[in-house]
């Protein structure tokens, strides 16, 4: 494995393989052919178009185009193409998150191949031998990366929520983090790639952050996603990042970027101007 590898790993995706979603005029979203070839035959408002899925009927209200993507979602776990719907809405956005356009279910947004966003957060604490950050292990249980290790906090950012507020909810419900010391983390950076799944796309923008925590707090999980908390020093984070794959494939990024702004990983590392480009990738 090398940083790089990671940063690779997160942008595998084949631009032949997708085909564009368009709602009036605008690129929201890409779809897999065989997806789109099953959203024709669902609704008639649905028709392919110069190699483009164009939704034609959609409704011109905010409202109405999300209370229609609401069935198609209710739909789409009926027929099987999600196990699950979220119950929390992501934005449907032809670039930024408040040029919505309509908001969708969390668990369809890849079958849609629209643009997510996330925040993650690396809460760190300065000791006598150098940083140490609080690496989190998710539980055994998750449907996506059991038993991988995460960022100390890290969760999607829902519709009507700003920035401020979602993460503090995220730092008090993933590590009990309390809001009056949530407030003092730092907005960092943003990282994006784009990466294909078995569901469709992912093409996310994922807001990071950086927390100095006290040496004598420890992170304690508030819900089922997180079996358990460890302190690492950084050199012990930076070798399992740059020689496994022990961590959940796009928290690797978040701290690869941390690395970089710390200054631990410098311009005399060989891959320094690639990593600080590529984990900024162009968004389809």
């Amino acid at each position: 494995m090398s940083f790089i590898a990671h940063i690779d790993a997160c942008n595998r995706w084949e631009p032949s393989a997708f085909m564009p979603l368009i709602l009036a005029g605008e690129r929201v979203g890409w779809v897999r052919p065989e997806f789109a070839e099953y959203l024709t035959q669902l609704s008639s408002d649905f028709v392919l178009e110069q190699q483009c899925c164009c939704w034609q009927q959609a409704p011109a209200d905010f409202d109405q185009r999300s209370a229609v993507m609401a069935q198609l979602c209710q739909q789409l776990q009926r027929d099987g193409w999600v196990p699950q719907l979220h119950g929390e809405l992501y934005p449907v956005t032809p670039n930024e998150r408040h040029q919505a356009r309509l908001v969708i279910d969390r668990g369809c947004a890849p079958c849609f191949g629209v643009r997510a966003f996330g925040q993650h957060l690396n809460g760190y604490v300065r000791t006598a031998n150098g940083l140490a950050l609080w690496v989190p292990r998710r539980a055994a249980d998750r449907r996506h990366y059991p038993d991988h290790y995460d960022n100390t906090v890290a969760g999607g950012l829902p519709w009507g929520l700003s920035l401020r507020a979602n993460l503090a909810k995220e730092c008090w419900e993933e590590a009990s983090i309390p809001a009056t010391l949530a407030e003092q983390a730092r907005s960092v950076s943003a990282i994006s790639y784009c990466h294909a799944t078995e569901r469709g796309l992912k093409p996310d923008v994922m807001y990071c952050y950086d927390l100095e925590l006290p040496a004598d707090f420890i992170p304690q999980c508030n819900d089922d996603e997180v079996a358990g908390f460890e302190l690492w020093s950084i050199e012990q984070v930076m070798d399992r990042v740059r020689t496994t794959t022990q961590f959940k494939l796009n928290c690797n990024l978040v701290i690869i970027d941390f690395l970089i702004r710390h200054g631990l990983i410098d311009p005399d590392t060989p891959e320094y101007l690639t990593l600080i480009t590529r984990l900024r990738s162009p968004l389809p």
